[in-house]
């Protein structure tokens, strides 16, 4: 059993272009995400369905533009589990759902980790690709944020990125933090956990102590 597992994360390991334990990690932040969108679906009321391609949206958005942007093929057309993976987060929302609904907080942590993985897979994916390492900071952003946007603009709210709270900033100086690592020869494990904890400690205290980026004003 163990055999085949480590074959098959190896496997899709290839197809991604990541190492086979960011794969775990890959699944670790799609299903993160998805639980994010399912969960504020079901504060909007959608039916199983619309929860489920709102959490779809929010799990491979941006890991879909970054293919794009890339020109590789796009992860999850090559791979079903994505599907699943998402749909055991509508299992998860509807077995846990009252308590996740009654904890506001349950939200802005699956959200805050699957910015933080998935802005790690976006940019060892691109470096691996031989982008350089601009490209990668942004394309970990890309990663990170955009499917956000899409669930927030399916949901009918003001994209999260667009408002004051410290978001893709988050993604950005994580994404700096990865390639210093990976420039002073750290390891890719080792440069992904100081990446993730750097956007989940931005995340945290930009919430507790309110900080925020300058707001532009028109004219009144």
């Amino acid at each position: 059993m163990h055999d085949w597992l480590l074959d098959l994360l190896q496997e899709m390991g290839a197809t991604l272009r990541l190492p086979t334990s960011f794969v775990v990690i890959e699944f670790i932040g799609t299903f993160a995400f998805a639980i994010s969108g399912v969960r504020l679906s079901s504060a909007k009321r959608y039916d199983i369905f619309g929860a489920w391609i709102v959490g779809m949206a929010t799990a491979i958005g941006g890991g879909t533009i970054r293919d794009l942007l890339l020109g590789v093929d796009v992860f999850w057309m090559t791979n079903g589990s994505y599907f699943i993976c998402c749909a055991l987060a509508v299992l998860w929302v509807m077995w846990f759902g009252k308590y996740l609904i009654r904890q506001d907080n349950t939200w802005f942590l699956f959200d805050t980790i699957g910015l933080a993985l998935f802005n790690v897979i976006g940019i060892e994916k691109t470096l691996a690709l031989g982008f350089p390492s601009w490209t990668a900071i942004a394309m970990g952003c890309v990663t990170g944020a955009a499917g956000g946007v899409i669930r927030d603009v399916l949901i009918n709210e003001e994209p999260i990125i667009f408002r004051k709270e410290i978001y893709a900033l988050a993604c950005v100086t994580g994404g700096i933090i990865y390639v210093l690592g990976d420039h002073f020869g750290l390891t890719a494990e080792v440069n992904a956990l100081l990446s993730s904890f750097m956007v989940v400690l931005m995340r945290i205290l930009a919430v507790c102590f309110h900080w925020q980026l300058p707001i532009l004003k028109g004219r009144e």
